[in-house]
Order: structure tokens, then C-alpha cells, then sequence
């Protein structure tokens, strides 16, 4: 089929066509648009017919011609079909210029009258095909885009081959997709590859990741899966798009969803696409693959166990009709693809599943998963497979398989008699907890919700309202009815009230801002805990007290710090993120002790992954990278900071805090752009949350990254804000954000000195009180900017020396990196090629890319891009429009942005942008240029 070049295709895809390919999608555009050609490939569902569409849909625009040609497994048998394709409809306008014994082959090719073969008319043919090709190419740009090569008919690969072969540098393009195995060894593109143009890319699409399949389902409507739900898709799926999303359709059309644990249900189609080789086997054999599907880590001598006496012979079998991919290295039993296991599984009767559980129940060696056996195996209640499920979920739970203890809990509870002790919600209670512990909180919020519908001790109760609320994370408005009823619950026992005054506490930071209420309420709930004796409860509030303190100024935070500290100590809570710990890492990296922040940040981590506690792994990655990042070890934080986003994503956790931090890491040590996206989408949703507290570092992070990105006029918006929300949120110490120095940076970038000034002055007196020495440093640099923009050169580079010095010596790498940046702007002489020596070594020691990259781009464009340094023609402002004279001659006396604007009767926005064209005019970049302009003309 031919689409000639007024056809209109649509100028973008829609987002989910591309969703995870975005990077392959520009290497591939990129490819493309530099006239090369792009082969992709990989198995079926993946993804290569919508890469393809989108791709085709961008490179339309640019071509004269296009060309399409869509195989078929049934039509593969029909000689020449794929060429009449391609070219049926066009061949007529070139006809005329084709050779006769080519035209006369071709036309019989294409039609199908007489009896042309590639025996018969092989060089007529060929030729013809490629004369074709010349002659559409004289006329304009061709695009030939081929789906499905594995089905092309032979006559039609060998033709397209050998012109595709022999394009030469004529303006021909070839976007063609081909279906390959899962597994990548093969090289199964090659062929097809080697009958495509010389310059061809080979693009493998690979699965998805699980954060992207969540992505494909939303953008298809599936919404409002649960995360466990988007989990065992993408488990299922193999992250393939096709298999995810007809589960997710599945899933859309049967409103029974499958309790955790059980399978996911497979449509029809796709049992039918995976299993369509089952036939082949025999009964036995076929049941052999069932038990094999039911195990979680099947093995030759599992099924052996199992009563399967011919497993080998078997399970060879469907190895050969590529069920299952042979591991040499390991004795396990692994399906090619995991949606193979599920719908052998899905196609089972409820009795063969049954049946294969109680045989596995009996085989497996580990007692946990004998115990989930016995539990499919076995229909309704019955108190001793429910105490063995009690003991595997403690056995799970121990040896921190949090998620796997949950999936156990429910199935306890499931067999659990009412009359039982514990009871069928105990059990579901504890199981959400396991759950919160893992990460799943939806999970753990349905849980505790269906108690809630049936429980009626206060006890129970208000354990399932703590669950309730700890499952809303940071958007804890959104759970705001639920403390009265958890109060009223609680009554006046103390233990309980413990527990609630506790989340009161989060509470008053998260929803109200007020930082000063959050640790009176977290004192109060310490004290309650402490008279019933509750000492995990206890240490959670005097952790969360001891982190309010820390970030107030408070004198009182070491004491609390210490009592937390004190035995008896939880073992769980000592790692939990919110315990004493995490309070004590907080207190030392803000307190400038990088290495013992370390060391504390480091074994917090080992513990909780240990554990299995993910949110607290999500917390931890985060202040490990933070270390790394306050070292200037850049490249190790961005990774750090990346993989805590990753683990984020994939648990719906902390979210915003994670893209705040990550656009840090970003902006030191990556790409500038994703630093600005990450800071943008963590205010957002800290907006959507009414979440204050991670609201201002959002800011503060969007502040950063726009100061790395040269914006300065959106880093003083940015970080004006912070600086107002800090002071509602009662935050005193300046060492929580780190903001200060770039909001006076930015200030004197764009003219605002004696605001800069105010900045500094406000925080050193608090970074004095509270011994803060690397903030400190940071304001002496900030300073010494401001001294340069009121003219007093020497004293600015003595001051920054000496806190670049002092930068060195607390180890904070990237910070003493920036004052020797700032510092080769402020030489008395003429800076020439040498000038950023010191600036680049220690920017590359620290991986800080986007901050070398500024360097790069100072040293090429020369001394005239250096405003510190750049020397004026007094004579320059003649150039100048009268009002741009007039504020410039106001600049030269100091006065500020505002004094402008309130002397001439404009307005700021006025001054600013009269300021940007005076800069233009006469080359330069800031208002220090112009002070010196005026020292110039007064030592003249």
C-alpha cells in the first residue's frame, strides 16, 4: 500500500505507545531523520507493530513516498504478495522507465499473470524491484516500512533484500520489524538484518518495567488496580504489553478480583496465543507442567517428590516445543514465559490444582511453602492448617519476607473458625500490618477497612485505624475523618491513646504545617506509651519528637535523641524510619558528621533490607545518597537516588519525597532536564497531598535544579517560597534545606544585593546559634558574591578562598567544587584558558556533569562570558536607549530592582526585562558588570 507525501498521518503518537521506549524511540528517530534505516525486533506482544506505527507516523512527514507492506503467518505461502504490496500502487508512475524484460517480470509478479518465478526471471526481477526504488527516489524521500518479516512470503525477502542491499546513498528508508524469541541469544534478527540496508539499527524491544506497565494499563483506562494487582500483572505479563494488557482487561470485566495469592485470570486469547504447543503433550505430561506451575521454585527433584516419575522425559519434551528454557547452569524448572506457567495454571479444573497442591504439600522441603500448599489443597476452615499458616507467616515474617507472611496471614485466616484464638481478624489484622511492612499499602489499607466493617474491640479496632492511616503515607489529609472515630475507639486506655496521639503528631506536620504542635503531640503520645508500658510506641514518638527538635533548632533535640536511644530497645523500630536511627543519621548530617552519617545510614539500610521493610528501604536509600551527595561523591548518589525511585515507583512510597531528592542527585551529577521534571512533578503531588513539610523541599530542590540551569529569576521565585513556608512550618535550621546560599546567588544574578545580603545575614545568625560550619562556608561564598556586585573585588575573592577552603576540610566536595567555580570569575586579571584549571579538576572528581558542562561552556566562549571579570568601554552605554541609560546609571548606584521601579514609575517586571536588553547591548550577563562599568568611568 502506498501513502503518498500530501497523506496526512498524525504528527505524534499517542503516550502510551511509547511508554518505556523513550530512549530507544530517539535513538531510533535519531537514526531515522540522518537517513539510515531501523530493523526492530523482539517476541510477539512486545510492542514492534506500535513502535513501528509511531515511528512511521513521524518519518511520513518527511517522505515523498511511502511504502508499507504487513505480512501474515496464513498469506506467508502466496509468491510475490508482499512485493504487490509495496508496490502495487505505485509501480505504475515508473513503469515507463523500467527496462521492457524488467517491466514485463515485474507486471507478471505483480498480477499474477503468467507464470513469473525467481528461477524463471530471478535478475529481471531483482533489478526491476531496484529501478523501482531509483526511479521513486529521483522523485522525492522514500520510506518503505515492512511489519512482520518473519511472514514475508520468500519471493518477496529475497527481492526486497537484494535491493535493500544495493540502495547506495539514495534518499531510500527502511523501517521494518521482525518477531524474535524472548530469549536474546539467539541473534534470531541477523538474517533479517543482513537483507537490510548497510546503515541499519537494530533495535531490540525488551519487556517493561513493572512502574511502566502501571503507566500502559492507566493510559488504557484500567484504572484504579491495586498495586499488588499491577504487581502480579507484570510478574504474569513478563512485562510483556500485549499480556499485560489483556490482564488488565480480564481483570476490567470481572468484578470479583482474585483474592492475594491466587492467580490472575487469564483470557481465553491468551491461553490460546501461549499454549497453542500444549496439544503436543500428552496427559501426563501436561500434568507433570501443572505441578510444575503451581511450585514456586520447581526442580527435576521436586517433581519427583511430587509422584512425577517421568519428569525428565517430560519436562524435555516441552523444553523441545519451547514451554520451557533450559537451564544448564541451575537444576530449576523455568517456563519460557511466565504467562505460559499462569495459563496452564488457569486452564486447569479446581480439583487439578487442588491435586497438585497436596502433592506439593507433602514434596516441597521448606516448611513455608508446604504450609501454602496444604492451604490451596485444602477447602474450608480447619484450626491446624490455620496454625501452620500462623507459624509460616511467623517463619516468613523472621526471615524478613514481609509480603509472603501477608499472602500467608490471609490464607490463616481464610481456614481460621470464628470461635478460634487468634481469630480469623486478628489474623487479617496482622496480615495488613506485613503487608504496610512490605510495601503493599493498598493491600493493607482493604484489609483493615473489611476488619473495620466486623471488629468491635477497641483494641482491634484502633489497630486497624493505625493501619488505615499509615496506609495514606504522606497524603494523611485524605484519611482526615478517620482520627475522631480512632479517638473515640481508644477511649481512655492509654496504650491506645499512645497510638492515635502518635499519628496526631504526623498529622499536625503533614496537614496542618505545624511543626511546633507535631512534637507536643509526639511528647504526649511518648508519655502515654510509656505509663502502659508500650515501649515500641514509645520510641516511634520520642524518634518522631527527637526529628521535630532537629529541624526547629530546638536545644532540647540531643536529650530526646539520647532517651530514645536508651534500652530496652525494639529491634524493629530501631530501623524503622521513623525510629530513634533515623532521627539520630538526621541529626548527624545536619550536624556536618559526613562519615559517622554514614556508617549509620549504611547499617540502617543492611537492617531493613534484611527485614524486608521497604518503606523504610525507600527512606534509607534516599539518606545514604543524601551522604554521598554532601560528599560530592555525585555519580554514587545519582545511582543511589535513582534506585530509591525506582523502588518508589514500584511501591507507590514516598513518592514525592524520592523525585524531590532524585532531582538533586539530578542536577549534580545528571541531566539538568530531569532534575527540572522531578523537582516540578514532587511539588506537584506534594500540592495534590497538602503535604507542607516535602512541599518546601520540593521547592527548595525546583530552586536548585533552576539555578543549575541558569534561571535565576525562577530559582528567587522558587526558593521565596521556601523561605516563607519554612517560616510557617517553624523550621529554624537552616542546615534542613540548604537553600539559602543559592537564593542569594540567585538574587545577586538578578540584581537584588541588599536582599541577598538580608538572606545571609538571617541565616548565619541561626547557622551561628546552631554550629552549622558548612552552611556557614556556603553563606561566606554567597557573600562574597555580593560584595563583588557592590564593586569590592579583593575582599570577595579573599572571602571566597577561604571558604572554599573551609568547604575542602568539612568534605563537602561539590560545594567546594562551586566556590572555585565562583572564584575563577572573581581574578582582578584577564582570565584566559587556565582560568577554570581548578574549578574542572574538582567538579570531574565529583562527577558533577551538569556543573562541568557550565564550565566547558565559560572556557569556549571566553573571557566576554565571565561577568565577573569582563572589561567595559565606559563609552558602551552611549549605545543605550534613554530609559535602559536611565536604570543602568540607578544600577551604578546600588539601588535595587524595586528602588528602580519605584523612582521611575514602572514596574519590577519592566526593570527586569529593560535589564535583560542592557545586557544584550553591551555583552554581558549581570549587574556586576555594570558596577564595574561605573568604577571604570570614576577611576577615568
Amino acid at each position: 500500500m502506498t501513502v503518498r507525501g500530501d497523506f496526512k498521518e498524525p504528527a505524534r503518537p499517542r503516550p502510551d505507545l511509547v511508554i518505556g521506549r523513550e530512549e530507544l524511540f530517539a535513538g531510533a528517530r535519531e537514526q531515522l531523520s540522518d537517513g539510515g534505516s531501523v530493523l526492530v525486533h523482539g517476541p510477539a506482544g512486545i510492542g514492534k507493530s506500535t513502535v513501528l506505527r509511531a515511528l512511521a507516523a513521524e518519518c511520513a512527514e518527511s517522505a515523498h513516498t511511502v511504502l508499507r507492506c504487513s505480512a501474515t503467518e496464513s498469506e506467508s505461502h502466496l509468491p510475490f504478495l508482499a512485493l504487490a504490496d509495496l508496490l502495487g500502487l505505485v509501480v505504475d508512475q515508473v513503469s515507463d522507465r523500467l527496462p521492457a524484460p524488467q517491466r514485463t517480470a515485474l507486471e507478471s509478479a505483480l498480477t499474477g499473470r503468467g507464470e513469473s518465478t525467481l528461477q524463471r526471471d530471478g535478475l529481471a526481477l531483482r533489478l526491476a524491484v531496484l529501478s523501482v526504488f531509483r526511479a521513486l527516489a529521483a522523485q522525492g524521500p522514500v520510506l518503505i516500512v515492512a511489519d512482520d518479516l518473519q511472514w514475508l512470503d520468500p519471493a518477496s525477502a529475497e527481492l526486497l533484500g537484494f535491493a535493500a542491499r544495493r540502495l547506495g546513498e539514495m534518499p531510500v528508508r527502511m523501517l521494518s520489524a521482525v518477531r524474535t524469541d524472548t530469549e536474546p541469544r539467539d541473534q534470531q534478527h541477523d538474517r533479517h538484518l543482513r537483507a537490510s540496508p548497510p546503515d541499519t539499527l537494530a533495535v531490540r524491544l525488551n519487556p517493561l518495567s513493572r512502574a511502566q506497565v502501571a503507566e500502559l494499563l492507566g493510559h488504557r483506562g484500567y484504572t484504579g488496580l491495586p498495586r499488588t494487582t499491577v504487581r502480579d500483572i507484570h510478574r504474569t505479563s513478563g512485562g510483556n504489553p500485549l499480556f499485560a494488557l489483556e490482564l488488565g482487561r480480564a481483570l476490567a470485566e470481572n468484578p470479583a478480583r482474585p483474592s492475594p495469592g491466587e492467580p490472575l485470570p487469564v483470557p481465553t486469547s491468551l491461553r490460546a496465543l501461549v499454549l497453542s504447543r500444549l496439544e503436543m503433550l500428552s496427559a501426563e505430561a501436561r500434568h507433570t507442567l501443572l505441578v510444575a506451575s503451581a511450585g514456586a521454585r520447581p526442580t527435576l527433584a521436586l517433581l519427583h517428590a511430587a509422584g512425577r516419575q517421568n519428569a525428565e522425559a517430560e519436562t524435555a519434551h516441552a523444553a523441545s516445543l519451547g514451554l520451557l528454557a533450559t537451564e544448564r547452569e541451575t537444576p530449576a524448572i523455568r517456563f519460557a514465559h511466565p504467562m505460559i506457567s499462569a495459563a496452564l495454571y488457569a486452564e486447569a479444573s479446581a480439583q487439578e490444582r487442588r491435586a497438585a497442591h497436596a502433592a506439593l504439600s507433602t514434596a516441597a522441603s521448606d516448611p513455608i511453602e508446604r504450609a501454602r500448599h496444604l492451604a490451596l489443597a485444602t477447602t474450608g476452615t480447619d484450626p491446624q492448617v490455620a496454625a501452620r499458616l500462623g507459624e509460616a507467616a511467623a517463619a516468613a515474617r523472621d526471615r524478613g519476607a514481609p509480603s509472603v507472611a501477608a499472602g500467608l496471614g490471609l490464607l490463616a485466616a481464610r481456614h481460621t473458625p470464628p470461635e478460634t484464638v487468634p481469630g480469623p481478624d486478628e489474623r487479617r489484622l496482622q496480615a495488613a500490618e506485613d503487608a504496610l511492612t512490605a510495601g503493599e499499602s493498598d493491600l493493607a489499607r482493604d484489609i483493615a477497612r473489611d476488619a473495620l466493617r466486623r471488629v468491635t474491640a477497641p483494641a482491634e479496632r484502633v489497630r486497624a485505624w493505625m493501619v488505615v492511616i499509615d496506609a495514606a503515607g504522606q497524603a494523611m489529609a485524605e484519611v482526615d475523618a478517620v482520627f475522631p472515630q480512632a479517638l473515640a475507639d481508644a477511649g481512655d486506655d492509654p496504650r491506645l491513646l499512645a497510638l492515635v496521639r502518635y499519628q496526631l503528631a504526623w498529622r499536625a506536620l503533614l496537614v496542618e504545617g505545624e511543626m511546633a504542635k507535631g512534637r507536643e503531640e509526639a511528647a504526649i503520645a511518648a508519655q502515654l506509651a510509656a505509663r502502659a508500658g508500650d515501649r515500641p510506641t514509645e520510641l516511634l514518638a520520642l524518634g518522631f519528637q527527637a526529628q521535630m527538635e532537629t529541624l526547629m533548632g530546638h536545644p532540647g533535640a540531643p536529650a530526646t535523641i539520647q532517651r530514645a536511644m536508651r534500652e530496652p530497645q525494639d529491634p524493629r523500630v530501631a530501623c524503622d524510619h521513623n525510629g530513634a536511627g533515623a532521627a539520630r543519621f538526621r541529626w548527624l548530617i545536619m550536624g556536618d558528621q559526613l562519615a559517622e552519617a554514614r556508617t549509620t545510614i549504611t547499617a540502617l539500610l543492611r537492617e531493613v533490607r534484611r527485614r524486608g521493610m521497604v518503606e523504610s528501604e525507600v527512606h534509607f536509600l534516599r539518606g545514604l545518597a543524601e551522604t554521598e551527595l554532601r560528599s560530592g561523591h555525585c555519580g554514587r548518589a545519582l545511582d543511589l537516588a535513582r534506585e530509591s525511585l525506582r523502588l518508589a515507583r514500584d511501591t507507590g512510597i514516598g513518592e514525592a519525597a524520592t523525585a524531590m531528592f532524585t532531582s538533586l542527585a539530578e542536577a549534580a551529577g545528571g541531566d539538568v532536564d530531569r532534575a527540572l521534571a522531578l523537582a516540578r512533578e514532587a511539588v506537584d503531588r506534594a500540592e495534590e497531598d497538602g503535604d507542607l513539610v516535602y512541599l518546601s523541599r520540593a521547592l527548595g530542590a525546583l530552586g536548585h535544579a533552576q539555578l543549575v540551569a541558569g534561571d535565576s529569576l525562577a530559582v528567587v521565585q522558587s526558593l521565596r517560597r521556601v523561605r516563607e513556608l519554612e517560616e510557617r512550618l517553624g523550621v529554624t535550621d537552616p542546615a534542613r534545606g540548604r537553600w539559602h546560599g543559592d537564593l542569594a546567588e540567585a538574587l545577586v544574578r538578578i540584581g537584588e544585593p541588599v536582599e541577598a545580603q538580608d538572606v545571609i545575614d538571617a541565616t548565619r545568625a541561626r547557622a551561628l546559634r546552631l554550629g552549622r560550619e558548612s552552611v556557614l562556608a556556603v553563606l561566606d561564598r554567597a557573600e562574597a558574591l555580593v560584595r563583588a556586585a557592590r564593586g569590592e573585588q579583593g575582599p570577595a575573592v579573599r572571602q571566597l578562598t577561604a571558604a572554599q577552603d573551609r568547604l575542602g576540610k568539612l568534605g563537602y566536595g561539590l560545594e567546594e567544587a562551586r566556590a572555585a567555580y565562583a572564584l575563577a570569575g572573581l581574578r582582578t586579571h584577564r582570565p584566559g584558558p587556565t582560568s577554570y584549571d581548578e574549578a574542572t579538576r574538582l567538579f570531574r572528581r565529583c562527577r558533577a556533569l551538569p556543573w562541568l558542562r557550565q564550565v566547558e561552556s565559560a572556557t569556549a566562549a571566553g573571557p566576554a562570558a565571565v561577568p565577573a571579570t569582563t572589561p567595559l568601554a565606559p563609552a558602551a552605554l552611549d549605545s543605550l536607549a534613554a530609559t535602559e541609560r536611565q536604570v543602568a546609571a540607578l544600577v551604578m548606584e546600588g539601588a535595587t530592582n524595586r528602588e528602580i521601579a519605584a523612582r521611575l514609575f514602572i514596574s519590577v517586571k519592566t526593570v527586569e526585562a529593560t535589564l535583560t536588553r542592557v545586557y544584550r547591548k553591551l555583552g554581558i550577563r549581570s549587574r556586576v558588570d555594570i558596577v564595574r562599568l561605573a568604577a571604570g568611568r570614576r577611576s577615568g
